[in-house]
C-alpha cells in the first residue's frame, strides 16, 4: 500500500484521494483546537502561506483523542481555526490516529515511522514521492524544522 492509494473525508464529509497530493510536499498534522499546542497552528499557517506555491501542502486531521481537546463539529473547528489563527490549508473529518477506530492513514504512517501516536501535534513530513521522510513530536515546533522542509521542496 502507498500513501496515495489512501481515501478520507473533508471537514464536509467528501471523500478525498490522498493521490490528488502526488507530487507535493505534505506535512500531515493531528491536531486539536483546545490543547497545549494548538498555538502552533499560527507558525504552520505561516509555513504553509511561505511554501505552498512551490508545492507544500498541510494536511489538519483534528483528534479528540487526547482527553476531548478536539471538541466541537468538523464545521465548528474549521471556523475556530480559521478565524483564530486564519489558516488556509486543507482540514479534514475529526479522526482517531489510535485504537480500534484508528484512521487508515494513520496506521500507514504509524507503519513507516514506528510508535503509537502520544499526542496531538504530532507531525509527519512526506516528500514528493509519498514517502514518509521525519517524524516530529508534539513538542517539535515547526519554525525549528523548516529546513527540513526546504529541503524538499
Amino acid at each position: 500500500m502507498s500513501l496515495y492509494e489512501i481515501k478520507v473525508l473533508n471537514n464536509k464529509g467528501e471523500e478525498v484521494e490522498l493521490s490528488a497530493y502526488k507530487g507535493k510536499v505534505l506535512l500531515i498534522v493531528n491536531t486539536a483546537t483546545g490543547c497545549g499546542f494548538t498555538p502552533q497552528y499560527e507558525a504552520l499557517e505561516n509555513l504553509y502561506e511561505k511554501y505552498n506555491e512551490k508545492g507544500f501542502e498541510i494536511l489538519d486531521f483534528p483528534c479528540n483523542q487526547f482527553f476531548g481537546q478536539a471538541p466541537g463539529s468538523d464545521e465548528q473547528i474549521h471556523e475556530f481555526c480559521t478565524l483564530k489563527y486564519n489558516t488556509k490549508f486543507p482540514r479534514f473529518k475529526k479522526i482517531d490516529v489510535n485504537g480500534k477506530n484508528e484512521s487508515p492513514l494513520y496506521t500507514y504512517l504509524k507503519s513507516q515511522k514506528k510508535g503509537r501516536i502520544p499526542w496531538n501535534f504530532t507531525k509527519f513530513l512526506v516528500n514528493r514521492d509519498g514517502e514518509v521522510v521525519v517524524r516530529f513530536k508534539p513538542t517539535d515546533k515547526p519554525e525549528d524544522f523548516e529546513g527540513e522542509i526546504e529541503k524538499l521542496i
